[in-house]
Formats: structure tokens, sequence, C-alpha cells
């Protein structure tokens, strides 16, 4: 009898390179990760800040003109 090799699928073999891209990943330090999170949380906030200040004279200003 032939034995016939199996051939991986495309969703295995699609899974087989996801985890082998997954290894070759450097992952950050918890303490660099968690003060880097930190910044772009600060960062967010002011930015919201910044732009809902700017909004909020927008309409000032579009509400004296009209």
């Amino acid at each position: 009898m032939e034995e016939k090799k199996k051939e991986a699928t495309p969703k295995k073999s699609f899974f087989k390179s996801v985890k082998s891209e997954f290894s070759r990943i450097i992952w950050p330090a918890k303490d660099k990760l968690i003060k880097e999170t930190g910044v772009v949380v600060i960062a967010t906030l002011v930015l919201g800040v910044i732009i809902a200040a700017l909004d909020f004279l927008i309409q000032i200003g579009l509400d004296a003109i009209l």
C-alpha cells in the first residue's frame, strides 16, 4: 500500500507560521512596559484636554460671530 503524506491545510500552515513569528518577538520588560503605557495614557489625556479646549473656544467664537 502506498502511504499518502498529509499536507498541512492552509489554516494549519497559517497558525504554524504565526506561532513561529511569535517566538521571534522580543517582549519588553514589565517595568519598561508600565512606564511606556503611562506615557501613552498621559499624552492621550493631555491631547484630549487640548482638543476639548480648542473645540470650546471655537464654539464660543462661532456663537459670537453668528
